[in-house]
């Protein structure tokens, strides 16, 4: 890392703690307004500034017994603004509207897909996905898929890997490089980037398990950074509370945001992203990495990142374990709540 990066960064993690501070005082004071706008019929909000939203719950609410599963997925829209979530159930992904009415289901042979990408080649709407469970022959694997669902192209862990051990393979994310080659994320196994061609045949492997700069420890979810001169790589270094900048040759370029609460997933709105924390938030961070909202920030830390807390435990106005995170072309933000029986959030953006 270069003194100019290191010197940035130490600014950011100030900035950072300041602002976190700032935002526990809100909480406090927001915790008796949104019990007044309750009372009120008033809508729930979280946020502040622009980046006020209105807290719409229940969105995609599915037919009385049936349950998402842990939503311990990802969520994507299309170009329609057709919003595609995946579960953990045999449902596979469900694709709604925008309003929350569910259209159809799709990918059933896989019903713990992780990650979702969406992506546009040669005029074709794609899904990059990683999945978890999928078939009794096929689990761990990439799947790049049609948005109505047709699979055109599977990777499994390459032999070129070294991989020894039973579930050494244990991918959590994917994404499109801008030169067309396939970025995949073995977080649950041992935190390395793989890069494959097109093709999907193997080129390379970047970094690894571990705390130092340019090692992870679980690294959880990706996407491309266009926001500077340079396209880079951002990474949920999840188990170490960072965010991690590689380029596309798999060069560490910098740790830009610390002192996260487990960061899950990352999605961009212009010049910001945004970023869902499995220990109940969501951050908003300027272009230069800065916090400047969170959203859903639980008060209560016995719910953070708690799978057994059933959605009923959890108030509107919060997150337990913010997995799923995508913003529409709107800046309207979906998360999708970890826990057991799964829960679907819409935050939409106000005009301030």
């Amino acid at each position: 890392m270069s003194k100019t990066a290191e010197h940035d960064g130490r600014i950011n993690r100030r900035r950072f703690l300041a602002a976190t501070g700032a935002a526990t005082l809100v909480g406090l004071t927001d915790m008796g307004a949104a019990a007044q706008t309750t009372s009120t019929g008033a809508p729930l909000m979280t946020g502040n500034g622009e980046w006020t939203y209105r807290i719409v719950s229940n969105w995609g609410s599915l037919p009385a017994g049936t349950e998402f599963g842990g939503t311990h997925g990802g969520i994507a829209t299309d170009n329609a603004g057709h919003v595609y979530i995946s579960t953990q159930s045999e449902t596979g992904i469900l694709v709604y509207s925008p309003e929350g009415v569910l259209l159809r289901t799709m990918a059933h042979q896989y019903p713990e897909v992780h990650s979702i990408v969406h992506t546009v080649e040669n005029g074709v709407e794609y899904l990059y996905t990683t999945v978890q469970k999928g078939t009794p022959q096929e689990n761990w694997l990439f799947v790049k898929m049609k948005i109505d669902g047709s699979v055109v192209q599977k990777i499994t862990a390459p032999p070129q890997a070294g991989f020894n051990a039973p579930n050494a393979w244990r991918l959590t994310a994917a994404v499109p490089a801008p030169d067309g080659t396939i970025i995949v994320a073995n977080g649950y196994g041992d935190s390395r980037l793989f890069r494959f061609e097109k093709d999907g045949s193997y080129r390379a492997s970047y970094s690894g398990k571990g705390t130092a700069d340019g090692l992870m420890n679980c690294s959880h979810g990706m996407a491309v950074d266009t926001r500077y001169d340079q396209p880079l790589l951002m990474v949920c270094d999840r188990e170490n509370r960072r965010l991690c900048h590689f380029d596309f040759d798999g060069k560490f370029v910098r740790t830009i945001t610390m002192h996260l609460r487990r960061p899950c997933q990352i999605s961009f709105f212009g010049e910001h992203a945004i970023i869902s924390e499995l220990e109940g938030r969501v951050t908003v961070l300027d272009k230069d990495n800065v916090p400047v909202a969170f959203l859903g920030d639980n008060p209560q830390k016995s719910q953070w990142a708690n799978y057994a807390l059933p959605p009923s435990a959890i108030a509107t106005s919060y997150f337990s374990a913010a997995h799923g995170c995508h913003a529409d072309q709107q800046g309207n933000i979906y998360i999708s709540d970890w826990n057991k029986t799964g829960r679907i959030t819409k935050l939409v953006k106000t005009s301030v």
